[in-house]
């Protein structure tokens, strides 16, 4: 009977003296973790400051998780998205202004269905208000983001302002009486004198255009406008247009006109 008790008590140290065959992985090393000589995974000891300790100096101090935005800065940037879509018109939040409606014109010929008032576009000022239709403001947004921005990137901190000479006006084509409606007159025309830029530096198209500082530039407007826009006229096309850049939306079987 005691033979049989004793070989009962070694079988069992022997089980208990088994190696952990646990196929479970183990934390590596520096992730706070240890492993004890048991096999078993516990946490490491903590210092006075309460972060894990790092054998030799090695492993991460902190998190390295970004941190939350404040929630003010959250507010302020949800109040702008508001703002910039009560302002949007055409359906883009780039284009802002008020929607007018229908203008009447006071000629045959003339008048808008559907008019805009635009103040800026893609964040860049227009100098005056300005009336036109949901095409010509397209146009412009295109024009704006794709030549009149880069051409004036190294220039007076960029691009800030417009300077608008015209845009809606019930007339004819240069004033010339007895002539056909301009496309002024239909709500898709802008002109443009100049540019300023975030230093204040004013660009107009009589100076600048020779000017050899910018005349680079300014002919970069002109061609880049040869497309969004159906006629695109400047100061080599007629006297009429020596200091500013006639954009119209009108559109012809030929393509685009500009010169």
């Amino acid at each position: 009977m005691r033979s049989l008790i004793l070989a009962f008590v070694v079988s069992a140290g022997g089980a208990i003296a088994a190696p952990d065959t646990s196929l479970r992985p183990v934390h590596r090393d520096g992730a706070g973790l240890k492993l004890e000589q048991s096999g078993s995974i516990a946490p490491r000891p903590r210092d006075a400051a309460g972060q894990a300790a790092v054998e030799g100096g090695r492993g991460l101090a902190q998190s390295l998780r970004p941190e939350l935005r404040p929630r003010k800065f959250r507010r302020i940037a949800r109040a702008q998205e508001r703002l910039r879509k009560k302002g949007a018109v055409c359906g883009d939040v780039d284009i802002q202004g008020v929607v007018v409606g229908r203008v009447p014109g006071s000629k045959r010929g003339c008048g808008v269905t559907d008019a805009v008032r635009i103040r800026a576009v893609s964040g860049i000022g227009l100098s005056q208000h300005s009336v036109m239709d949901c095409g010509t403001a397209k146009a412009l947004k295109t024009w704006i983001d794709e030549t009149a921005k880069p051409a004036f990137s190294r220039k007076g901190g960029g691009l800030k302002n417009i300077r608008v000479a015209a845009h809606y006006a019930c007339r004819t084509r240069n004033n010339r009486p007895g002539g056909r409606i301009s496309e002024h007159g239909k709500g898709r025309a802008i002109d443009i004198s100049g540019l300023q830029m975030r230093d204040g530096t004013l660009i107009t198209v009589r100076s600048g255009w020779n000017d050899p500082a910018t005349s680079k530039a300014m002919r970069r407007l002109h061609k880049g406008a040869c497309g969004p826009f159906g006629t695109v006229l400047g100061p080599e096309s007629d006297r009429f247009h020596r200091d500013h850049f006639h954009f119209d939306t009108a559109r012809y079987r030929s393509g685009p006109y500009c010169r």
